[in-house]
């Protein structure tokens, strides 16, 4: 369905603008494939966690972690349920594990600060982490989202350590140090995917 819709769509954008080519369609088809598919991935994954007693912990990651995942980026899943299972996972597991994981302060701190770094050398390195079919170019474009990723991080991580309520400070230091681990070249081996930087050469101005 959301294949049938998403093609339709690219294919009325082609008839009102003649000089798209078939390559500049599927990097269309394949964006609006993301956007429209994003909509029952979203109902879906508020459903589950309202299923296991956990909407409000989830909506809180989902809204805290949104800045910096748009920043960063990452990798893709191959298909539509995949994504969909992928995204229930990535959320109602961080929310679970912080749940039941308890953390002493100065452990807390030191992995805080381990966090920290990591993060900000795998920004520096990937972000922001594209994909071959929806490719970021522009270096004036990248150079932005990666400073949004280094400002948004250090938010989250620097929130971690103040806010009292210890499943919500897990929640925001597990979910943005997952969230950093899915722009490493590591995760887009093991999902096969490919920077779109990489495929399509040196990003221009």
């Amino acid at each position: 369905m959301i294949d049938t819709i998403c093609t339709f769509l690219t294919n009325r954008i082609r008839k009102e603008m003649p000089e798209i080519d078939d390559e500049r369609a599927e990097v269309i088809n394949y964006g609006l494939q993301n956007i429209v598919g994003e909509i029952p991935k979203i109902f879906l994954l508020f459903f589950i966690s309202f299923i296991f007693g956990m909407l409000k912990e989830v909506l809180f990651m989902f809204i805290a972690l949104t800045p910096y995942k748009g920043a960063s980026g990452g990798f893709h899943l191959k298909s539509h349920l995949g994504c969909i299972l992928g995204t229930s996972a990535f959320y109602c597991g961080i929310v679970f594990l912080s749940q039941h994981i308890v953390l002493d302060n100065i452990t807390k701190y030191i992995l805080i600060g381990i966090s920290w770094v990591f993060g900000m050398f795998m920004i520096k390195l990937y972000a922001q982490a594209d994909t071959e079919n929806v490719p970021i170019l522009s270096k004036k474009e990248r150079k932005m989202k990666q400073m949004v990723a280094y400002i948004a991080y250090s938010i989250g991580l620097i929130a971690a350590i103040f806010i009292p309520n210890p499943v919500i400070s897990n929640i925001l230091l597990f979910g943005n140090l997952l969230q950093t681990m899915t722009i490493t070249k590591l995760a887009y081996r093991i999902t096969k995917n490919k920077y779109g930087y990489e495929v399509y050469g040196n990003a221009s101005v």
